[in-house]
């Protein structure tokens, strides 16, 4: 055996290749039998609808309409507690007012706060916007990671260890623990990326306290910004992008994980951590950065941005597998749910376009715009599809993530400070509602084989 410790590195790796050779061969299914056994892949039917798997009455997503028993899609439209999200949007904004708070309220209580109870309830987040003693410290600083997501949920898991009462799953012990890490994720976020930024690029290292009068959004903004400044439109803004990814049904992958490790009776900061890891794949809450990258791609590879050929055939490009990250998806375009359109993505629009004015960036924009509007033909043709397909929420987030000048690596971290008021809303629905631990069926397909005894194989 070698003692070269740059021979024992090769001989492992070779290894490990061998052992992924052995799963990849061993493990791979005949497709047809999912349809011989009429396997839901996805959790999806046939129709790309999801298959029910429980109730809720927190977030509805309607995107078809049941005409003479056959599903006609229709414009999307999203629910917070039975109310339309535009209403809820327009009515903030009408008044001057954030909105994320009062959201944050109604999917948690299930009803629209009154004054006083707004008020009451922002103090009651502002009391838990902060962090224990040394955990800064001891937790954020001592193992920085180059990536926000994984530190979320280490540090997520870490808070377990400061709480004097962790695993109480009585609903005043998880509201309380549910009103704490919503309160706290977006300064963890944010204190971790400067701490990453500190250590491993050598930056000055800003950690500043947040002010209790102020929204999430806007301490989002004063802890992120060396001087503290912002704009009330970025504020506003910000704060738009934290109400549409609140909550979107009880269906989508990371709340559906957080319905899964709830029902087995774990901690809230398990089942929060598990939801966090369910949101930092790119097929998720990480598709964002991935439309940013699209787009940066995009912009250095077709030379006239109003030119729809070239856009088309840049898009085509990406179909093909031939440009950009080579998978054959256009990131931000289709949607699991909707077909028509994705209200989210539609708000999203309406404001952008002001953000946009304010920051120079209308030439950005307007390619943003001709991609949204070509992208459709271009996949319809390309992949012989009947569905429409939109722009959905991500595909307008990254480009005010970053003309707000949030860095790339907490675009998801923004996501998963928003998305804990559903994933608590759903948490205390499934303690409320507790039933059977989640347990869904797989058929095993393997053949039954005979023990051989090691000097015989």
């Amino acid at each position: 055996m070698t003692n070269n410790p740059y021979d024992i590195k090769d001989n492992l790796s070779l290894q490990i290749n061998k052992y992924a050779d052995r799963c990849i061969t061993n493990s791979c299914i005949d497709p047809d039998l999912y349809d011989k056994y009429n396997v839901k892949r996805g959790l999806r039917e046939k129709g790309g609808t999801g298959v029910l798997t429980g109730l809720t009455e927190i977030g509805d997503v309607h995107s078809f309409d049941v005409v003479d028993g056959v599903s006609v899609p229709c414009k999307g439209q999203l629910f917070y507690r039975g109310i339309d999200i535009k209403e809820i949007v327009h009515g903030f904004i009408a008044e001057n007012r954030f909105g994320f708070e009062e959201v944050t309220y109604l999917l948690l209580f299930g009803e629209l706060p009154n004054k006083k109870r707004l008020e009451n309830f922002n103090n009651v987040l502002a009391e838990y916007r902060t962090l224990p003693t040394s955990f800064v410290r001891d937790i954020i600083m001592k193992a920085t990671s180059s990536d926000m997501m994984n530190q979320l949920a280490r540090c997520v898991l870490s808070l377990y260890s400061w709480d004097d009462n962790p695993d109480d799953t009585s609903i005043p012990n998880v509201v309380r623990q549910s009103l704490s890490l919503i309160a706290r994720i977006p300064l963890i976020s944010v204190y971790s990326y400067h701490a990453m930024r500190h250590y491993h690029h050598g930056e000055d290292l800003h950690i500043i306290n947040p002010d209790p009068q102020l929204s999430t959004a806007e301490n989002i903004l004063r802890l992120l910004r060396p001087n503290s400044s912002y704009t009330d439109l970025e504020a506003k803004i910000l704060d738009l992008a934290l109400v549409l990814h609140a909550e979107h049904g009880g269906g989508n992958n990371s709340t559906f994980t957080t319905h899964v490790v709830s029902s087995s009776g774990t901690d809230t900061y398990s089942a929060i951590a598990a939801s966090l890891g369910s949101l930092k794949g790119p097929r998720h809450g990480g598709a964002n950065i991935k439309v940013k990258h699209m787009f940066d791609n995009m912009k250095e590879t077709v030379d006239d941005w109003n030119d729809d050929d070239e856009i088309k055939s840049y898009l085509k490009g990406i179909l093909d597998k031939r440009l950009y990250d080579k998978s054959g998806l256009i990131y931000g375009i289709g949607h699991a749910v909707y077909a028509i359109s994705d209200p989210r993505a539609e708000l999203l629009k309406e404001f952008t376009k002001k953000l946009a004015v304010a920051k120079g960036r209308t030439d950005e924009l307007k390619l943003y715009e001709n991609v949204e509007r070509i992208a459709p033909e271009v996949i319809s043709k390309s992949h012989k599809r009947t569905k429409s397909v939109s722009a959905n929420v991500d595909f307008y987030s990254g480009f005010i993530y970053s003309m707000l000048g949030l860095p790339d690596e907490l675009y998801t971290p923004m996501f998963a400070a928003a998305r804990m008021a559903g994933w608590s809303a759903h948490r205390i629905e499934e303690i409320i509602n507790a039933g059977k631990i989640i347990r869904p069926a797989y058929k095993n397909v393997a053949k039954k084989e005979n023990y051989i005894p090691l000097n015989k194989r």
